[in-house]
């Protein structure tokens, strides 16, 4: 017996990207999976997390999301969704019921009883396939609780035990579940976390801060295949086959303009996994990093080459988006921005982000206070208002060390609700000056 999947994950529907909305180029991709899914006869389609880029996606999002499944239907495979750290519980839950009638599962938290999160996938014909444990993004607060006197090791091996019990307890239930088919179903699991080791990108958000930095890919249980989500690079953990991370299908952020993007195709033959073969998606937009001084960068600028002739024909992109980041040895220039804007010209190129390089963390105070918010990310905005206030003392410097927990924590909760990160950098430092840590 065969069964085929297509994983996938971290589509980021909704995504707002230096002004520029990314509503064409999940629209091509999607017309691009549609034709995968019918060409290679796929038997399941696996989302592994972060369908949306906030709790709250804008209306296109959503009926980007709506048309898809919709389409998916002409095609006899499978959906299952599973949501990841910036996908919203209640807004996935919300069409939960009205998805299953579409042949559609959608897995936005921990159900009460283990057993609901182990699901029998079929293949084209209706017969058995596979086995899976669908697990989506576990909160922390889902699987621990806070108790007295623990430090900080103590809550990271808490909640490591956790995430490998829980894993372990899906495990147990699906080989009891293909014991009853009494056939060779291999067993496929999900998860939206980081493993140690995966390579990450500025756009991947770490979202068990203060309490787990990775989890240890041996402690996940002996499944055929771990279709996992959340790091935006496409790669294999430990080198191990059967344990993937399928990447984001465009890229999120503009360090992973050069990545290689696609989905992962796994091939099962007998409960056994058989293949893994990467589907490469097409480059629906152009984008590139340009480093140097003002005259490299000129020189650079003048050899990019407009988009469509060098895209397939899945995309309609027109210039190419641009990451300028201005070498740290070029004098301080007030006029900047309109250097760049004069060498763009009527170039095929439209220029994003315009920043200064940052080779060390030890500026001068004068360059601080030059740089604009659009240069900064969301912990540099953060790490700024910090550096304004004085923590002298073992008790400040412990006040300072919660307050940075907590503002991650809050970053990793509160951004899937759709908050202007900027506005949580500021507003947990002016909480901590008048004394309210809450």
């Amino acid at each position: 017996m065969t069964f085929r999947i297509l994983h996938t994950s971290d589509w980021h529907l909704g995504q707002h990207f230096f002004g520029k909305t990314r509503a064409d180029e999940h629209a091509m991709f999607f017309n691009w999976l549609l034709e995968q899914v019918q060409v290679h006869e796929v038997d399941a389609l696996i989302v592994a997390g972060d369908i949306f880029d906030t709790g709250a996606p804008p209306s296109y999002a959503r009926e980007l999301y709506n048309r898809f499944v919709v389409e998916l239907q002409r095609t006899d495979c499978q959906l299952v969704l599973l949501a990841g750290n910036h996908d919203s519980v209640a807004t996935l839950n919300e069409s939960k019921d009205l998805l299953a009638c579409l042949n559609v599962h959608v897995v936005a938290g921990m159900p009460e009883t283990p057993e609901n999160n182990v699901l029998l996938l079929n293949d084209r014909n209706e017969e058995p396939g596979a086995i899976l444990c669908a697990v989506p993004f576990l909160r922390q607060r889902d699987l621990t609780t806070s108790k007295a006197g623990q430090d900080g090791v103590e809550k990271q091996q808490a909640l490591q035990q956790a995430i490998a019990d829980y894993y372990a307890r899906l495990f147990q239930l699906a080989q009891a579940r293909r014991e009853e088919f009494g056939e060779a179903l291999p067993i496929i699991a999900t998860g939206h976390l980081t493993t140690v080791g995966a390579e990450l990108s500025e756009s991947v958000r770490d979202i068990y801060i203060g309490a787990l930095d990775a989890f240890p890919s041996g402690a996940f249980p002996p499944v055929d295949y771990l279709a996992l989500g959340h790091i935006h690079r496409s790669q294999k953990v430990g080198g191990q086959e059967h344990i993937r991370y399928s990447g984001s299908p465009i890229p999120l952020s503009f360090d992973e303009a050069e990545q290689t993007k696609s989905v992962l195709m796994a091939d099962f033959e007998d409960g056994r996994l058989q293949q893994v073969t990467p589907l490469e998606t097409p480059c629906f937009q152009p984008m590139q990093v340009i480093r140097g001084d003002l005259k490299s960068i000129e020189k650079q600028l003048g050899s990019i080459v407009a988009p469509n002739s060098q895209l397939s024909l899945f995309s309609n992109a027109d210039k190419v988006w641009v990451d300028i980041e201005v070498a740290a040895t070029q004098d301080y220039l007030d006029d900047l921005q309109r250097r760049i804007q004069e060498m763009v010209g009527a170039l095929p190129v439209e220029v994003l982000l315009v920043r200064r390089e940052r080779k060390n963390k030890g500026l001068r105070l004068e360059r601080l206070e030059k740089e604009t918010l659009a240069e900064l990310t969301v912990e540099e905005v953060f790490e700024r208002r910090l550096a304004q206030e004085v923590w002298e003392g073992e008790d400040a410097e412990a006040r300072r060390q919660r307050l940075i927990g907590m503002f991650r924590l809050v970053e990793s909760d509160v951004l899937a609700d759709g908050v202007e990160a900027e506005v949580i950098a500021e507003s947990s430092v002016e909480a901590s000056v008048t004394g309210d840590d809450a």
